[in-house]
């Protein structure tokens, strides 16, 4: 489609310990940003990827630089507005839209239809974990892997992005939230069911698992790769966050602070999280452990899921519940790690905002 334009909504809030929050969107409807293991910014930082409903459905859009106008690149009848992802290089965002793979150029609003993945069911049912059809895009480019729901199965499909070939790579019970090792192109790390969460794989699909619970209420979630250490970092909820070594199968302790979602700078330096029962705001973490948690803002966003007060609830398999993702802040370092960007529904519709870093 043509792009179009919409006019700035931008607005600057002060905020306290030198960080300045500005507004992005302010329109009466649902906007996000990428979930927050998935950049919301290209390495140069040329355009702030975000998604609006402002035309009644989910559609792709981008922020050119701060406070210029918004750009409308989708209009799609099916995006799934979880599976958006940028590539690195600026060149495309990657995103399902019903049964296809496709892709958008952000300079020109191109479309191009990459895979067909057929008449699966593309998500499991729900709001969370697999049902919300992330996607993982390599550090290159290259590869694009997309899990799909087929009948009792989640089936792994890899698109070269250069040939503009699609195969299925893996089969498992549960496929969710995959992630490209950003320092290897041939490891994945993807979420299993809830009660045995942690995996990877490489992309011929030779898989195993890298960590197990030790008891029946510990509660593994949020698993996010730590750049330039090929390592994961995973929640313990509520207690903090650990370190898996894939290779060695090592487990050690990162924090006792209780992140929700955390995610870490493009060195593995610093993380950033939100927190949740209580809500204390989002944070910056050194990871090294040598300094405290700093307080950045508070994005008074709703939060929602009631689980999450509550013990492992999966135990007995699935349960329903009410957590729609807009309404958590979901932090993420932009590429220098000088802003952090969030969405916030505390206006009572989901906005997305970006806190320049002092």
């Amino acid at each position: 489609m043509a792009a179009i334009v919409h006019k700035t909504e931008a607005s600057v809030i002060q905020a306290a310990n030198g960080v300045t929050v500005r507004q992005v969107t302010n329109h009466p409807s649902i906007h996000h940003h990428p979930f927050f293991f998935v950049d919301a910014w290209d390495a140069a930082q040329s355009f702030l990827l975000l998604i609006s409903h402002r035309t009644g459905k989910p559609q792709i859009y981008i922020e050119p630089e701060p406070g210029a106008d918004l750009v409308q690149l989708t209009d799609e009848p099916a995006l799934a507005e979880w599976s958006v992802i940028p590539s690195k290089d600026g060149g495309w965002i990657y995103f399902v839209s019903g049964q296809e793979g496709k892709r958008v150029s952000p300079r020109h609003g191109t479309v191009e239809t990459l895979a067909y993945f057929g008449s699966a069911q593309m998500r499991e049912a729900g709001m969370v974990g697999a049902a919300m059809g992330t996607t993982a895009l390599s550090a290159s480019g290259r590869y694009w892997a997309v899990p799909v729901r087929s009948g009792e199965v989640s089936r792994f499909w890899m698109v070269d992005t250069l040939s503009q070939t699609a195969d299925v790579f893996l089969e498992q019970p549960t496929i969710g939230h995959p992630q490209f090792c950003p320092d290897d192109e041939d490891l994945i790390l993807y979420a299993g069911p809830m009660t045995d969460r942690v995996w990877v794989t490489d992309r011929s699909g030779n898989h195993r698992r890298i960590f197990r619970r030790t008891h029946d209420l510990q509660w593994i979630t949020h698993e996010v790769w730590r750049p330039g250490h090929r390592t994961v970092l995973f929640v313990d909820w509520p207690n903090g966050m650990g370190e898996i070594d894939p290779q060695t199968g090592a487990v050690k302790s990162v924090t006792g602070f209780p992140v929700w979602h955390g995610a870490p700078d493009t060195a593995g330096k610093r993380l950033v999280c939100d927190t949740n029962f209580p809500d204390r705001g989002v944070h910056i973490l050194d990871l090294s452990g040598s300094e405290d948690p700093v307080f950045v803002t508070e994005p008074d966003a709703s939060s929602q899921g009631g689980h999450w007060a509550k013990p492992f609830p999966y135990n007995n398999g699935p349960v329903k519940v009410y957590a729609p993702q807009h309404t958590q802040p979901h932090p993420r370092f932009s590429p220098d790690g000088r802003r952090i960007v969030f969405t916030s529904d505390a206006s009572g519709h989901a906005q997305v905002f970006v806190a320049e870093l002092g």
